[in-house]
């Protein structure tokens, strides 16, 4: 069952607004907390770009947040490439954004992993070169082969190698004890082909064997915008999550209790969104709405 925002009570004698006015009031108010924003997150497939090429409004969007003096993080449940690639990745596309304004499912587990573990602790890891780089990079983890030792953690990624040699090892450690942590649970990767097996298919091949859930860093949990929000030191209700999925960054956005913007350029349709688990705050229809939106702040 969805759920929806409540319109503000009435005051005293003063009447219940009708349905459409209560619709239109929080509707309005929406509108402001989006222009009073000190932060915004973007998912990036979908919203940013689809494929090798930008979206609309994308480059404007930036600036506009960027000229009004706030700030913006791209948020990302992808594992496979590092924020370095990122980099390089907008930039064919005409956009300039900084490493440090990207954050990468596999950055946040890092950090997650560091908040919890103690230095020099073992990590065993299914997954891309990428999701090694960036745990083992400017840290003092080292990486875990079986028959070594036992690991401090398990972390699990989209690892296109997977198969049952790592399943048994994974298993092994975390019934010995160690954390189990994945990136995110995506049941599926878009690509040119179509859909395919995502990390979540990798992550409950994982649970259902070792009879342990994991900690879930990517969205729709909110480690990765928390994560996001603390980098930019704004707190979530000054904050937007705009995104292209219900069930992922609108959800997660929700949880995390920030503002939701679901802009319909990547999975979710907006006949989707009167069945979805959270209803957005808002729904645009690619990121012009954003830059139009901004640009009318008369306090901007």
């Amino acid at each position: 069952m969805a759920t929806k925002p409540r319109a503000a009570e009435p005051d005293g004698d003063t009447a219940p607004l009708d349905p459409t006015e209560g619709d239109a009031a929080r509707e309005a108010d929406a509108w402001r907390r989006l222009r009073a924003a000190r932060g915004f997150v973007f998912d990036m497939d979908g919203v940013l770009y689809r494929g090798g090429e930008p979206l609309g409004g994308v480059g404007d969007a930036l600036n506009a947040i960027l000229i009004r003096d706030r700030q913006y993080m791209l948020a990302t449940n992808n594992s496979m490439s590092t924020p370095a690639s990122y980099v390089t990745k907008l930039a064919r596309m005409g956009l300039t954004v900084p490493a440090e304004a990207i954050l990468t499912a596999g950055l946040a587990t890092r950090d997650h992993l560091t908040a919890t573990l103690p230095a020099g602790a073992g990590i065993y890891v299914i997954g891309m070169p990428a999701l090694r780089e960036q745990l083992f990079t400017d840290t003092t983890f080292h990486p875990v082969q079986y028959g070594e030792e036992h690991p401090a953690a398990v972390v699990v990624g989209l690892d296109l190698a997977f198969d049952y040699a790592k399943l048994k090892v994974a298993n092994a450690a975390i019934r010995a004890g160690a954390l189990f942590v994945a990136t995110n649970t995506d049941a599926t990767l878009p690509t040119e082909v179509g859909l395919v097996p995502g990390a979540g298919s990798i992550v409950a091949a994982v649970a259902v064997a070792a009879g342990v859930m994991p900690v879930v860093i990517g969205k729709p949990e909110t480690p990765l915008l928390d994560q996001s929000l603390a980098r930019m030191g704004v707190a979530p209700g000054d904050a937007v999550m705009i995104g292209d999925r219900l069930d992922t960054d609108i959800l997660a956005g929700h949880r995390a209790g920030m503002l939701t913007v679901l802009v319909l350029t990547g999975v979710s349709s907006r006949d989707e969104v009167p069945t979805a688990e959270v209803l957005p705050d808002l729904v645009i229809t690619d990121l012009t709405a954003l830059v139009d939106a901004l640009v009318a702040d008369p306090d901007a």
